[in-house]
């Protein structure tokens, strides 16, 4: 019988990966509340899934002024830096590879959230229609203020910033986060971003931030362990834009000029369908970029096999199933039965729900 593409190596810019299952990144809510510090929980979880292809980590903010959410890790201190060191050795002992996810979240925070309880920045002073958790519960983000423009080298600083660490504490690469109405989403979409520089108007000026990001980027780490996650046609967290195809086209070309390892792309809606929009195509966007193209959004078995298979994807991402199957690339090659995750333990907690899921063989030998 012959193996299904799914599950043979591929090339990812500067990688080999041994198969093209790979963990998407998946915000829990479990770092350290005092410090946003990843800890041991973190390197244990992390490390049972290192059988992924790639494992990307959960959404982890460049700057205290990036956090958008309670108990979210963050890379600017040197206590976060040591839990995340933990968490690259761990994962490197199981013969594991892991991205850090480089995450501003712009408008979508709460002042309560913010250093010394700000407004939020974005790209104009314009409120989402969206709600974040402070801790104690769901709140609506704050109106932000516009970043201005000569603030903009400062966040391109904090990129830089963030990427570096990265290296130093042993992650493998980076991934810039671009999807999902955060910040440099919120800059792409003309729902989000009425400004009137160099930042704001044409989809080419829109786009221009990202094409900073990424060269700030690519100054630390081979573009080759450099992707970028988009997620184009979705509506989460309040944003839109009039014209996706043209401004995501030129996002793409945005990522094929800094030569990216790979584009990451949220089809459709975030958690719901993968069904294009009216005038939309995602295959499209997909065939405009010169790269790997790993497909996300609620993929299963029969759908991932067939998307590598055809050629519509090259690698995919997994998001539920990660949680509750640390061995899932074992499991979806033997047609194995999934464990359930359990809604009421995603976010928040400790152990529970989090690193207590059995594998395969645990689960045959119980």
């Amino acid at each position: 019988m012959t193996t299904p593409k799914l599950f043979t190596p591929i090339q990812v810019g500067d990688l080999e990966l041994p198969h093209r299952v790979v963990m998407a990144p998946l915000t829990r809510n479990r770092a350290r509340a005092s410090d946003d510090a990843p800890h041991a929980l973190h390197a244990e979880y992390y490390a049972q899934r290192a059988s992924a292809g790639l494992i990307i980590t959960e959404a982890t903010q460049i700057t205290p002024e990036g956090k958008g959410y309670a108990w979210t890790p963050g890379i600017h201190s040197e206590s976060q830096l040591d839990g995340w060191r933990a968490v690259t050795e761990a994962v490197h002992a199981r013969g594991g590879r892991i991205f850090l996810q480089l995450w501003h979240v712009g408008r979508i925070s709460h002042t309560s959230l913010q250093p010394n309880g700000q407004a939020p920045v974005g790209p104009s002073a314009e409120a989402a229609d969206a709600h974040t958790f402070d801790g104690t519960g769901f709140v609506k983000t704050s109106t932000p203020r516009a970043l201005e423009t000569d603030e903009i080298p400062r966040v391109l600083d904090d990129y830089r910033r963030a990427a570096r660490n990265a290296k130093d504490v042993g992650f493998d690469g980076v991934e810039v986060h671009a999807a999902n109405g955060y910040l440099l989403d919120q800059f792409l979409r003309d729902g989000a971003n009425h400004r009137t520089d160099a930042y704001g108007g044409s989809p080419e000026n829109r786009v221009r931030i990202l094409r900073e990001v990424l060269a700030a980027v690519s100054e630390v780490w081979s573009p080759g362990r450099v992707g970028v996650r988009f997620s184009p046609f979705s509506t989460f967290n309040g944003i839109h834009d009039s014209d996706p195809m043209t401004t995501f086209g030129h996002a793409i070309e945005a990522a094929n000029e800094a030569g990216l390892g790979y584009l990451h792309m949220v089809e459709g809606q975030i958690g719901e369908s993968r069904e294009n929009p009216e005038g939309c195509d995602v295959n499209a966007l997909r065939r405009r970029f010169d790269g790997p193209y790993m497909a996300n959004n609620g993929f299963g078995r029969a759908d991932a096999i067939e998307a590598v298979e055809t050629g519509h994807a090259d690698l995919i991402a997994f998001g539920k199933p990660y949680i509750a199957n640390p061995d899932l690339p074992e499991r979806l090659e033997l047609n194995a039965e999934l464990n359930t995750p359990d809604p009421n333990t995603f976010y928040g907690g400790g152990a529970e729900g989090y690193t207590d899921y059995p594998t395969l063989a645990e689960s045959r030998a119980a």
